[in-house]
């Protein structure tokens, strides 16, 4: 607001009389304001309003990730998604038959664990980590980190392993992880839908991917039928389970 101008100002540190024009006291360098006033034309003075300091608004927001899990970084999708890729790399210099379970399960019990990272078709691998990076990144903005590790296990090594004992060989990749990731996500709005409640997420996209991942034992022998269904029926088991708990 624009007021009449002072004649003079006095320093609260040494007492003198200064210009109320001036930002310190040219006596003893005390700080008077942090900005010097702006004079209008007319001579008169108008104090500086004060900045805002205002929290910059993302303005993109994915449907059923709340605003404020935003900032959440998905540090064990990264590396589940990291592993993966370098396993791929791995594959140019390590023969694959070291990597994957080439006689029973009882007796390479370990390579589960590596044959859950291993591709042999560039589709298979982008169809598959797309899912795992998408579908595990929205579920850990949601839960947090625990509930992607464990259903990457449960639905990637335990869909392998399950296929390795019932003989569905060769069996490779993590389509069992990205279905039990994926439905484990939309099991939440699933069960909204049914009861006519609003939800935020697509369904219909959803359906989707599940249905390319699902079918990719079609085109790619190492992508086993069983290791897809024990995804599904852990995604579906957990996604019920955490539809009841509090978003984190």
């Amino acid at each position: 607001m624009a007021t009449g101008p002072d004649l003079f100002v006095v320093c609260k540190n040494c007492g003198s009389e200064v210009s109320p024009y001036i930002t310190e006291c040219p006596y003893c360098g005390t700080r008077l304001r942090k900005r010097a006033p702006k004079i209008e034309r007319d001579g008169t003075i108008s104090e500086p309003r004060p900045r805002r300091h205002r929290r910059r608004e993302r303005q993109v927001r994915i449907p059923g990730v709340r605003t404020d899990t935003w900032d959440r970084r998905p540090y064990a999708t990264i590396v589940l998604i990291a592993l993966s890729c370098f396993m791929w790399l791995t594959l140019a210099f390590v023969p694959k038959g070291d990597l994957i379970i080439q006689t029973t399960l009882s007796d390479q019990p370990l390579r589960l664990l590596s044959s859950v990272f291993v591709y042999l078709n560039g589709w298979y691998q982008m169809a598959v980590l797309l899912a795992v990076a998408l579908y595990g990144w929205l579920i850990e903005r949601r839960h947090g980190p625990i509930p992607v590790v464990a259903l990457f296990l449960l639905g990637g090594v335990g869909g392998l392993a399950v296929a390795n004992a019932v003989g569905d060989t060769p069996a490779l990749g993590a389509n069992g992880a990205a279905l039990a990731l994926l439905c484990a996500w939309a099991m939440r709005d699933g069960l909204a839908a049914r009861r006519g409640l609003d939800y935020e997420g697509d369904l219909l996209g959803t359906a989707v991917i599940s249905a390319v991942v699902f079918l990719m034992p079609l085109a790619v022998p190492e992508a086993s039928w069983v290791a897809g269904g024990v995804g599904v029926a852990v995604g579906a088991v957990a996604g019920a389970m955490l539809a009841r708990v509090p978003e984190s």
